[in-house]
């Protein structure tokens, strides 16, 4: 069990009413340490790396590591200020794997990450059903950290692919089984990295494909149009004055084509993030002929994670089920 930092957290509001060069990566450079206990719930069977290895995090300025983790309401433990990004994988039991790979966005409205309830508790439950699983913890968008803080969380995103990919054996993942999962404002940036992925915003020499394979985006952020989009996300991560040609470029139903990877859609119709977001997206994917199943709940408000308490339809069994329909 090698392990570098770590991710983690639980159920409800997390955070929506706030203001809210790589070269080759080596497994034997990553410096790894048991972890013995960190804090409550948090299992230990996985292995941490550092997102970018030993190599320089792009669009970084050098600033001390301000990272926090505290719980909060509902035993929630909120991640802010990260900085130095991770990909924690998880791995099925030996002859259970797949071959599916998929990468897990927490959600937190870009102001703190949600890794537990919508990280880590999500990949344990992939692993069970065989599917290999990394959780991303992506750095949240800041001035002071980064040099261009609107590129920086789908940069984390683009390499987290590419890491999954070029290191696919190892893992007992198909580099054509890549997915990627996002919750919240995860989804935001589940959804930017399918839409995104022709431009390379990290150094890429083998050229690996950084399209993912796949898309889950559980009560996604998907536009910054006034009128459904959620202002805490879109101004932690665009700024308090974005110019509509960066709304548009970041409202990613105007940037769904053709190629845009199969989508499966989660919302609530009671979800203060718009049940709009996901019906623009879905509306943009059928009008590319892309494919797009959904679970729509009747009620189920926001931040759920896994297992929504106001229905008996558990979405993890139909995203399982669409996985294989997709490789089958």
């Amino acid at each position: 069990m090698k392990i570098l930092n770590f991710p983690s957290e639980s159920f409800m509001d997390h955070g929506l009413n706030e203001p809210i060069n790589v070269l080759d990566f080596s497994m034997k450079k990553i410096l790894s340490f048991v972890l013995i206990a960190f804090l409550p719930g948090l299992i230990s069977a996985q292995t941490v790396y550092p997102l970018y290895g030993d190599q320089a995090i792009p669009n970084s300025i050098d600033v001390p590591d301000e990272e926090k983790s505290e719980i909060g309401d509902y035993g929630i433990l909120r991640i802010s200020k990260v900085s130095k990004p991770t990909l924690t994988v998880y791995l099925p039991e030996k002859g259970k794997a797949t071959g599916h790979g998929v990468i897990i966005c927490p959600g937190g409205g870009y102001w703190i990450l949600a890794a537990r309830h919508e990280g880590s508790d999500v990949a344990e439950e992939f692993t069970k059903r065989g599917i290999t699983a990394f959780v991303l913890k992506y750095r949240l968008p800041s001035d002071i950290t980064m040099i261009d803080k609107t590129i920086g969380p789908l940069q984390d995103a683009q390499r987290a692919i590419q890491m999954v990919r070029e290191n696919a054996n190892e893992w007992n993942v198909n580099p054509d089984q890549v997915g990627i999962l996002g919750f919240s404002a995860g989804g935001h940036l589940a959804s930017t990295a399918g839409t995104h992925f022709e431009t390379a915003e990290i150094n890429n020499p083998k050229n690996t494909s950084l399209r993912p394979d796949f898309m889950v985006l559980v009560y996604p952020v998907i536009s910054f149009d006034p009128s459904i989009g959620h202002s805490g996300s879109a101004k932690n991560l665009l700024g308090d004055h974005p110019s509509q040609e960066i709304l548009d470029k970041f409202s990613n139903d105007k940037q769904v084509s053709a190629n845009t990877p199969p989508t499966y859609l989660v919302h609530a119709k009671d979800d203060r993030v718009s049940i709009q977001n996901s019906y623009v997206f879905e509306n943009s994917l059928k009008q590319n002929a892309v494919t797009v199943e959904a679970t729509y709940f009747e009620t189920g408000g926001h931040g759920f994670g896994m297992v929504n308490p106001q229905s008996d339809i558990l979405w993890m069994d139909q995203v399982e089920a669409w996985i294989k329909r997709l490789f089958h």
